[in-house]
C-alpha cells in the first residue's frame, strides 16, 4: 500500500496527494489520486478527513481506495478537518466590524482542539486614517491579546501589509484559516499564495456578512513547505456543534488556567463560588472585563444548549 495525505474530499470522493521523491531531478513529484473510501471503514463509522495521513492502494483504472487512517494528531468538527497546527483566525476591522464575542468563541473552539491560534486582523487599509476611534480599538484588542499570549498581526491583502509575517508563520505547518464569513480570508490567501485563485464574493452590506464563497475544506500547498486549510466561513457557532463540553470551557480562557488551581473549590465554575481566584484576579484587573463577561455569556449559552438536546 502508498502513504498519502488527503487534500481535499468532495461528492464522496477523497484526492489522496503521494510524495515520490525523484533524486535524478533534484526535486520531488507529487501526483494526487482520486479515491474512494474502504467499505470497512464506513461500516466502522470513520470518515476520512482532509488533513488525515493515509494508507490507500491503486485500482485498475487508475484510482485508488482509501484503506486505512493512521493515527489523528488533532481532530476538529466543524470544519471537518484533521491533524491541523496551527489556526490562523482572521477578522476584520471594517466590513464586518470588529467583533471580539465572535473572536473569542473561535478561541474557545481552537484552545479546545489543542491548536495553536494566531489572530490576524485584516481589511486594514478600510480604516480612516482619521478614524481615531477605530483604530484606539484594534490598538486597544491587539494590546489585550498579546499579554494573554496570543500572536496578533495587522493585515490588508489591498495593499499587503501584513502578508510576509502569515507567510513566515505559515512556513512547514498544515494550518486553517478560518473567521467570519466576508472578513476577507480568501483575498487574503490569494495575496499570500503568489498563483492562487481562490474565490471570493462582495460583501452584502444590507446583512454585514459575506456569502459563503468556500464550500468546502481544501488543503493549498505552500512554497516552501507547509499546507493551508481554506474553509468555510461562519456567521453564527454553536458549542454543542462545536463539541465544548461545559467543564472545559474555563481551560479555554487562556489566562484563566494562571489562577484556577487556586481556587478553593475543585471543578469551580469561576462565576459565584468563594476562593475563587480567577474572579479575584478579574477584581484586581489583571483579568479583562471583556473576556470574564464572555465567558459569562458563552457558560450561560452552554448550559441552555445542555438542555436543549
Amino acid at each position: 500500500m502508498l502513504q498519502g495525505l488527503i487534500v481535499k474530499a468532495l461528492s464522496g470522493y477523497y484526492y489522496v496527494q503521494q510524495q515520490v521523491d525523484d533524486i535524478a531531478s533534484g526535486g520531488d513529484h507529487r501526483k494526487t489520486v482520486q479515491c474512494r473510501g474502504r467499505g470497512i471503514l464506513k461500516k466502522k463509522g470513520i470518515a476520512p478527513l482532509v488533513g488525515d495521513q493515509v494508507l490507500y492502494s491503486l485500482t485498475e483504472n487508475g484510482e485508488g481506495t482509501v484503506e486505512e487512517i493512521l493515527p489523528r494528531k488533532t481532530e476538529l468538527i466543524r470544519p471537518p478537518v484533521a491533524n491541523i497546527e496551527q489556526a490562523v483566525l482572521l477578522f476584520s476591522v471594517k466590513e464586518p466590524d470588529l467583533s471580539l464575542h465572535l473572536l473569542d468563541k473561535f478561541l474557545v473552539h481552537v484552545e479546545d482542539a489543542n491548536l495553536e491560534p494566531l489572530i490576524c486582523f485584516s481589511k486594514m487599509d478600510l480604516i480612516d486614517p482619521e478614524d481615531t476611534q477605530t483604530l484606539t480599538e484594534v490598538e486597544q484588542a491587539c494590546q489585550l491579546y498579546e499579554q494573554i499570549g496570543y500572536k496578533v498581526i495587522l493585515t490588508s491583502a489591498e495593499d499587503g501589509s501584513g502578508t510576509a509575517a502569515i507567510r513566515a508563520e505559515l512556513s512547514n505547518r498544515l494550518s486553517m484559516f478560518a473567521g467570519q464569513s466576508g472578513v476577507g480570508k480568501s483575498s487574503l490567501l490569494n495575496a499570500i499564495i503568489p498563483g492562487s485563485t481562490i474565490n471570493t464574493s462582495e460583501i452584502s452590506m444590507r446583512l454585514g456578512r459575506g456569502r459563503h464563497t468556500t464550500r468546502h475544506v481544501e488543503l493549498i500547498e505552500l512554497d516552501g513547505g507547509g499546507y493551508v486549510a481554506d474553509t468555510p466561513g461562519f456567521s453564527q457557532m454553536n458549542f454543542t456543534q462545536l463539541g465544548v463540553d461545559l467543564e472545559d470551557l474555563g481551560s479555554c480562557f487562556r489566562e484563566f488556567n494562571e489562577y484556577s488551581d487556586g481556587c478553593k473549590f475543585r471543578g469551580c465554575t469561576h462565576l459565584h463560588e468563594p476562593g475563587c481566584k480567577v474572579t479575584e484576579a478579574l477584581a484586581n484587573g489583571e483579568i479583562a472585563e471583556s473576556r470574564y463577561k464572555h465567558y459569562q455569556l458563552f457558560y450561560q449559552e452552554m448550559k441552555d444548549e445542555k438542555r436543549r438536546y
